[in-house]
């Protein structure tokens, strides 16, 4: 169960991140000379569960191959690994390495220490990662018959090394390794591990933690600055000029729904997107590409985020119905509908349209307008065409601008083709046209509008309404000159609701309709 890795000069990288790590204690002098060392892959010196993120990108690359998932598992734990492994190929490269632990590891590679990674994920897969470390002098691992775990590893421990050797671990199985080891250690241990080293009166000689607080990762996971695109549900009722406390209140239902559905969205876009994200300069430090919150976690909060949203949904209805105030036509239904309609066509975006040229653009722009056409369900408030053109032509330009921006940033960092995408380099002059084409059409359905008769019938000084025209062109105009430039972060509603100018023309923009009521 032990194999030669070789030694490689290969440098592993070192991710940057803004972490408070704490200092792994003593360096070489926590380990007696001569004592080898074993180290534990999955959560320890991988921050995530390598097996987990195979099934990932499983899910990803070939789909359909997870509908023999349950049989695999029946043929045992290590037959199960063997075969999700050799399925896909784990980028090891850009795996969230525990970055303290690992340069301490190189330290105790240089002063000639033996180093030996042992682990339950598959052989195979261990010693891809071993061969690109370049540091351990062997492997144990799970072979497709014993699930190298628990006493299996202990027992495997014993067989090569006898009883004296030292381990890193950090899960629970590990408490009986770590009491019978010499200098045991750990990283970014569980509860489970810490309680169960506590009650064997076991006292670690370090430990090395690389990992950020689990409520900031759960903050930045669920993007709460992106229910900023939610407050599109609001607007039929803005623009209608007859809320009421009824109607005002399904809105506020339904923008909690559609908050919590959205998130559970983007959280199950990180999952499939694990490895595109860990090779982008920014997207890497997304906290389940950095192994900061675990995959299984992820799948435990979007089905939750779920249920909670639909169950909101079906609420709107009630909430209308249960408040005084006037109100349109009501179906009882139909948000729910339309965010049925979203959670579908995000996932289809997520698993398979993301990828289809000039497709993504328009399914991304389109779910922009799906909010609109559920804010108009959940108020019973119903849109007019010049607010359904404005839309299409408005949001399908802040589409375009995100592929740009990210084709952009790629031409700098001297790439050709974005990973999980269809487009090239070559397409950015094409996708400028296309935006800025949209752009000007949303003007113009604009100006349409407001030299429109009925208006005059909504506005008391309509044409007051001029102004909003030069403010509009001078923010799209920005947004496309900042992503020509590179100066555009590759979503623009994040730039939109962070950038002081931006927010200053919008406030600009609302004072303008203000007084033109």
């Amino acid at each position: 169960m032990i194999s030669d890795s070789g030694i490689q000069s290969a440098e592993a990288p070192v991710i940057a991140r803004e972490l408070s790590v704490s200092d792994p204690a003593p360096g070489r002098a926590v380990l007696a000379p001569g004592v080898p060392l074993c180290v534990d892959l999955d959560g320890t010196l991988v921050k995530s569960d390598t097996l987990v993120d195979s099934v990932l990108v499983l899910a990803r690359q070939k789909p359909a191959e997870l509908l023999r998932i349950p049989s695999w598992i029946a043929r045992g734990k290590a037959q199960f690994k063997k075969l999700v492994t050799a399925s896909v190929t784990l980028d090891v490269e850009h795996l969230p390495y525990n970055r303290p632990l690992l340069e301490w590891l190189r330290a105790e590679h240089g002063a000639g220490r033996a180093i030996y990674l042992a682990t339950a994920a598959d052989r195979s897969l261990a010693e891809r990662v071993a061969d690109y470390l370049g540091i351990f002098a062997g492997v144990l691992a799970s072979d497709g018959s014993t699930n190298l775990a628990g006493k299996n590893k202990l027992q495997a421990f014993r067989e090569h090394f006898g009883g004296r050797f030292s381990y890193i671990g950090n899960a629970k199985p590990d408490v009986e390794l770590l009491r019978a080891c010499e200098s045991p250690m750990t990283a970014n241990p569980h509860r489970a591990l810490t309680a169960g080293l506590q009650g064997a009166k076991t006292t670690v000689a370090a430990n090395f933690e690389d990992r950020s607080s689990t409520l900031k990762s759960w903050l930045r996971a669920i993007r709460l600055h992106q229910w900023a695109k939610n407050t599109l549900i609001f607007v039929p009722l803005l623009l209608s000029h007859a809320w009421s406390l009824s109607t005002v209140a399904g809105g506020l239902v339904a923008f909690l729904s559609f908050g919590l559905c959205a998130s559970a969205t983007y959280i199950i876009n990180d999952l499939l997107d694990l490895e595109a994200d860990r090779r982008h300069p920014r997207k890497r430090r997304r906290p389940f590409a950095a192994g900061d919150l675990s995959a299984i976690a992820g799948v435990s909060a979007v089905v939750v985020m779920l249920a909670a949203s639909f169950v909101l949904a079906f609420m709107v209805p009630k909430v209308i119905l249960a408040l005084p105030g006037r109100h349109g036509v009501l179906l009882p239904h139909k948000f729910a509908e339309w965010l049925l309609l979203y959670t579908v066509t995000t996932l289809t975006y997520s698993l398979y349209l993301k990828r289809m040229l000039l497709l993504d653009v328009f399914v991304l722009s389109g779910l922009y307008t799906v909010r609109i056409l559920a804010g108009s369900a959940a108020t019973t408030v119903p849109i007019s065409e010049w607010l359904g053109g404005f839309s299409v032509f408005f949001f399908l330009s802040l589409a375009f601008v995100k592929r740009f921006s990210e084709l952009e940033a790629l031409r700098e960092r001297g790439g050709s083709t974005p990973a999980g995408r269809g487009y090239h380099i070559g397409d950015v002059e094409q996708l400028r046209a296309f935006g800025t084409g949209s752009m000007f059409a949303a003007v113009l359905v604009t100006t349409l509008y407001i030299s429109n008769p009925q208006t005059s019938m909504l506005y008391e000084h309509a044409k007051r309404l001029w102004l909003v025209v030069p403010v509009m062109l001078l923010w799209l105009s920005q947004v496309w000159m900042l992503a020509s430039r590179g100066e555009m972060h590759d979503d623009p509603v994040v730039w939109a609701i962070t950038s002081k100018r931006s927010l200053l023309l919008g406030a600009v923009i609302a004072l303008v309709v203000w007084s033109a009521l």
